[in-house]
């Protein structure tokens, strides 16, 4: 698939529709990242729906794949765990695979009974007797950071607030040294970069190394100590996590790091744009800030902040008509099941107050849906709650740019303003 016209167009998006319904469908390869970095993906996902809901691609820069891109077919795969497997040893649960030395098992990519026993390690932290004793401190570091930004001047939200605060919230919950909390955000940009040759891939290895290490460290000195409640020390105590070898124990901090990280900076980030995009909503939002806890799900559907998850189909198995082959790599593309108007009404569009507004895909289903998921709402929530109080409106002053990603749909930079 031709993707040089995104550089030169006057019109990307406009663009991207014209060649997105001209383009053979066996031509397809909507797993490039260049496509998310543009934004232009989404006539890609409307015609695949359309006419092509499973959709095999021979061809790409990870190798061939099925799309799965209506609602309720990447339902059946999430929730058909016997069938589709997140194994790391079959390639795990992203579009691109791992070199077999360079994959790290880690409880998101194991199938039971061994994702069960090692998720339920880390689930304490997320119940809701505990999100009530992590709220004050959210609130409180939240007005913090909301109280130090600048008015009338433009700065980067991505990097004053959404980095700063979901980062501060991964320190706590590993109680990892305060001062040092950003090498967190940096690792976890390590761990979801797509490296674009060897001497990428080489720098990428060496950065998750160095978190090995670190963490490594960290996790003896938990494991001599008596028992606490972070997730590091849960880990280090638990039966089931205790005697990680050190790629497993590699693996489950990416998971963590990634986990707590991306998804919430990235749709915390993504509250901000959708609102400028649809003033009319913003506006009913400042009007009746009630409607936060409608907002907050929507959002986490529109901003999609994990574009996909793979599974590899451990049997012959037939889905939406098409013949899946043992071995073969199943993409559930969640930024389109969640753009799926058969299943969730006026999809495309942002709507703050909508009947149902979590019901959406983007924290999977089945037994991998997303353990921090409620912790994501709690900040959005209480973030936008604090935004309310203090500023009339927040301006996006220019262009996001994107991360060059298909599985992190995110932003690098997001220009604004708070006018007085």
């Amino acid at each position: 698939m031709d993707l040089a016209f995104k550089a030169s167009a006057a019109d990307p998006v406009k663009c991207a529709r014209q060649l997105a319904y001209a383009t053979p469908l066996e031509e397809f390869d909507v797993g490039h990242p260049e496509l998310f970095r543009s934004n232009t993906f989404w006539p890609y996902f409307e015609r695949l729906r359309r006419e092509d809901p499973v959709h095999y691609c021979r061809a790409s820069m990870f190798g061939p794949y099925w799309s799965v891109t209506r609602y309720n077919d990447i339902m059946q795969v999430d929730t058909s765990h016997g069938v589709f497997s997140s194994e790391a040893s079959l390639g795990g649960i992203t579009i691109r695979d791992a070199a077999p030395e360079f994959r790290r098992p880690m409880f998101i990519a194991m199938d039971e009974p061994r994702h069960g026993e090692q998720r339920k390690t880390v689930a304490p932290m997320f119940t809701p007797p505990n999100l009530d004793k992590l709220a004050d401190g959210i609130r409180h570091r939240t007005a913090q950071c909301l109280d130090s930004l600048p008015r009338n001047e433009t700065f980067d939200w991505v990097d004053r607030v959404s980095i700063e605060l979901t980062t501060q919230m991964l320190a706590l919950l590993f109680d990892f040294p305060w001062d040092e909390r950003r090498k967190l955000t940096h690792w976890s940009d390590v761990a979801t970069t797509v490296p674009v040759d060897a001497e990428a891939e080489r720098r990428r290895q060496a950065g998750l190394e160095e978190c090995g290490a670190y963490f490594a460290r960290l996790w003896h000195e938990r494991r001599n100590a008596p028992p606490k409640d972070d997730l590091l020390s849960l880990m280090a105590h638990a039966e089931a996590t205790r005697d990680m070898d050190p790629r497993t124990l590699l693996g489950n901090i990416i998971l963590l790091i990634v986990g707590g990280n991306d998804t919430t900076r990235n749709t915390m980030s993504g509250s901000v744009l959708a609102l400028n995009e649809n003033p009319d909503e913003y506006g009913k939002l400042r009007a009746n800030p009630a409607l936060i806890e409608s907002m907050v799900p929507e959002v986490i559907r529109w901003q999609t902040p994990l574009a996909h998850m793979r599974r590899t189909a451990l049997a012959d198995t037939e889905l939406g008509g098409k013949t899946i082959r043992k071995g073969d790599k199943v993409i559930m593309w969640y930024v389109s099941g969640n753009r799926d108007e058969t299943v969730i009404e006026n999809a495309d569009r942002f709507i703050i107050d909508r009947a149902r507004p979590r019901q959406h895909l983007s924290f999977g289903f089945g037994i991998h849906r997303c353990i921090g998921m409620r912790l994501a709402e709690l900040q959005l929530r209480i973030v936008w709650e604090e935004i309310l109080k203090r500023f009339p409106r927040i301006d996006v002053v220019g262009e996001p740019r994107r991360v060059f990603s298909s599985f992190v749909k995110g932003y690098e930079t997001l220009p604004v303003r708070i006018p007085s």
